[in-house]
């Protein structure tokens, strides 16, 4: 549909004008912010009436966001290749993607004081697969959001697509597009007041030459930092799903997480590097602990407490160990674990097949989807608790209920910044451990420290609402994830019969095998979100090596076996060209 093509009410045009000149002139007059500001501020607000328009005055008979296809038609992408793409071209390009990876979680944001970052994101690191103070800061974080809403929106039946067709299809993910670049804006404006704070150097030397408007300006070169990260995230998620191998997404998450695996089980530095190693210092990695205490302890001490360092407090106890062990294990398990539906081809007789429905038939997306939730919760309280300008937004602006947090690293809890104290956001945040409360329940006097001012009953209802959070939530994106992937029974059903195959002792049509699938393809999807959910929870109240989360250790080991499983597709491929068309290649 091209852009002549697309039916607009042009009406739309002067109240949205009007409703930008009106924010723009109650800005001016509340906030009286410099010329500089305006002109920023007007710009965002430009944007978004842009879009609006966009939408709002598409006249068709499809779904508005036709109305966008001006936009998205036009916005940078990556190229899809023409025809088959060699396995060693796709590893070429995944390695290099991955290399390009780590190279920018080592490029620090220029002009930044990375002795005052506070993190909002500190406990959702694994799987944002970030890094703190970089170019990755904000990780994919925008693009799982974008994910969400759309998911959410699609659910519920706000977006009125059809995804099992082609036009509809790309209307749906060109949109995506459009939100997540939006969702970087939206979390990447707000790092940057009280958070990511400037250099006073680069702050000097801009308000020398602009007339008082260094901090905005530094502000701006980190937002634009930023944005320039994130989408460079987004262009490279693209390249890895196109020339390369599996999901961009998927082989940051299992990067990041494999790191922080390795340097919670190998690491030899002290957990304060800026003190020497200690009884009360001791090595971070679970390996160079264990032989640290070994040593340096006699029987006797390791009976009246050093057992309890080793096998249970933090950084890296061996029950950590062993926790991330089992989820290897268990993640292995349950991906191999499936049902099989038996099938026979209509018309050539003995040709027999089955259709696989394993355990995990939503794959680990929905656990993704429901940390990243959590994670913008967590990022939302911090900012209504902290923001100068947050704290007085009308009833949940610095609203103890919401959650507060400690004003400074220095409190008598001993935890950072972003730890919330009390409120929703305490009850929804991720347990760490056993030592967070396990300890505490089992002799509070000692340990009761650990959770942060709270009653052991306290801590016990703050693990069963995480635990019941990530379950539910994870069940919810499971159910919304098939449907918007044709994964559901009818679009099964009408691949089944497209393919010309059918279900022995069942007639061969779409509406008999939906009935036959919806027997299975409904409750097996509500066991793979509650399982994954579950698996990632109870990680996270184990513990896991280099606080990697249930949620990180979960997705690295589904994400690396989901990749062997392709690399073995790919070389099958290459072996045999008539398998090509077969699995779904080109020719």
């Amino acid at each position: 549909m091209a852009e002549e093509e697309i039916p607009r009410d042009r009406r739309w045009a002067l109240p949205l004008a009007i409703l930008g000149a009106l924010i723009v002139a109650l800005l001016w007059f509340w906030e009286q912010p410099t010329p500089l500001a305006l002109a920023l501020i007007g710009a965002a607000i430009a944007a978004v009436l842009l879009l609006l328009y966009l939408g709002l005055s598409y006249s068709g008979p499809r779904s508005k966001l036709y109305g966008l296809k001006p936009l998205t038609s036009r916005m940078p992408a990556v190229t899809q290749p023409k025809g088959h793409v060699h396995f060693r071209t796709k590893m070429f390009w995944t390695i290099g993607i991955l290399l390009m990876y780590f190279l920018l979680t080592n490029i620090y944001l220029f002009g930044v004081d990375q002795a005052t970052v506070i993190d909002l994101f500190a406990s959702y690191r694994a799987i944002l697969a970030g890094a703190q103070g970089t170019l990755m800061h904000l990780g994919i974080g925008p693009i799982v959001t974008g994910s969400i809403i759309m998911q959410l929106f699609t659910g519920a039946k706000i977006i009125n697509l059809d995804l099992t067709d082609d036009e509809d299809k790309s209307v749906y993910q060109g949109s995506q597009k459009v939100i997540v670049i939006a969702m970087i804006f939206v979390e990447a404006i707000p790092q940057v007041y009280g958070y990511l704070t400037p250099s006073a150097s680069l702050v000097t030397s801009l308000g020398q030459s602009s007339a008082g408007n260094g901090l905005l300006l530094a502000n701006t070169i980190i937002v634009a930092q930023l944005v320039f990260g994130s989408y460079l995230v987004f262009l490279m998620d693209e390249v890895v799903s196109k020339w390369g191998i599996g999901s961009g997404i998927s082989l940051f998450i299992a990067a990041g997480v494999s790191q922080q695996i390795i340097q919670g089980t190998l690491n030899w530095l002290p957990q304060n590097p800026a003190l020497s190693v200690s009884l009360s210092n001791p090595p971070s990695g679970t390996i160079p602990k264990t032989f640290y205490f070994l040593t340096h302890l006699t029987a006797t001490q390791m009976a009246g407490g050093g057992w309890e360092q080793v096998l249970l407090r933090q950084p890296n106890p061996i029950v950590a160990l062993v926790g991330t062990a089992a989820i290897f294990f268990l993640v292995a398990w349950t991906e191999s674990t499936r049902i099989e539906l038996p099938l026979s081809h209509a018309e050539a007789r003995g040709a027999r097949g089955r259709y696989p429905l394993r355990l995990i038939y939503a794959s680990n997306i929905p656990v993704i989807l429901m940390s990243a939730l959590l994670a913008n919760v967590s990022m939302i309280s911090i900012l209504l608790w902290t923001n100068p300008t947050l704290v007085h937004f009308p009833l949940l602006g610095h609203q103890w209920w919401i959650g507060s947090y400690p004003a400074s690293t220095s409190n008598s809890f001993g935890v950072s910044q972003t730890t919330p104290l009390t409120g929703g956001a305490y009850y929804l945040s991720t347990v760490n451990g056993l030592e967070s409360w396990l300890l505490p329940i089992l002799n509070y006097q000692t340990y009761g420290n650990f959770l942060v001012g709270h009653a052991w009953w306290q801590g016990l209802l703050h693990v069963a609402v995480y635990f019941g959070a990530m379950v539910g939530g994870s069940i919810l994106f499971a159910k919304f994830w098939i449907q918007t992937t044709n994964m559901g029974p009818e679009a099964v059903a009408r691949q089944i019969e497209a393919s010309g195959m059918q279900i022995p002792g069942f007639r061969r049509e779409p509406r008999v095998l939906r009935r036959v699938l919806e027997r299975y393809i409904p409750v097996i999807t509500t066991i793979s979100g509650a399982a994954v959910g579950a698996l990632a929870a109870g990680a996270d109240l184990i513990g896991t090596l280099g606080n990697a989360s249930g949620t990180g250790v979960l997705l690295m080991v589904g994400i690396i076996i989901n990749l062997y499983e392709a690399m073995g597709r790919e070389q099958l491929m290459e072996m045999n060209p008539l398998l090509r068309r077969f699995l779904g290649g080109e020719s």
